[in-house]
């Protein structure tokens, strides 16, 4: 999963080298958080939040065989 996002973030920012990926995970979840330089927020979150719902339910789909919730969460 960490993965996943970490290429799906890189494409959508100007400054690839600067998005980290950090998979936290625990029983019944795993936490995800994706960390980009802040000019590159707004392209990762997307007009109404499109980018961003997008690349959660990514997630969710890829989540059916770890039956573990998955959450994304945008650090600043």
């Amino acid at each position: 999963m960490k993965q996943l996002v970490e290429e799906i973030a890189k494409a959508l920012v100007d400054l690839p080298e600067q998005v980290s990926v950090n998979e936290i995970e625990s029983q019944q979840s795993i936490v995800i958080e994706l960390a980009v330089a802040k000019q590159d927020l707004g392209k990762i979150i997307g007009r109404k939040g499109q980018n961003v719902q997008a690349i959660r339910t990514i997630l969710n789909a890829a989540s059916g065989k770890s039956k573990k919730r998955i959450i994304l969460e945008l650090l600043e």
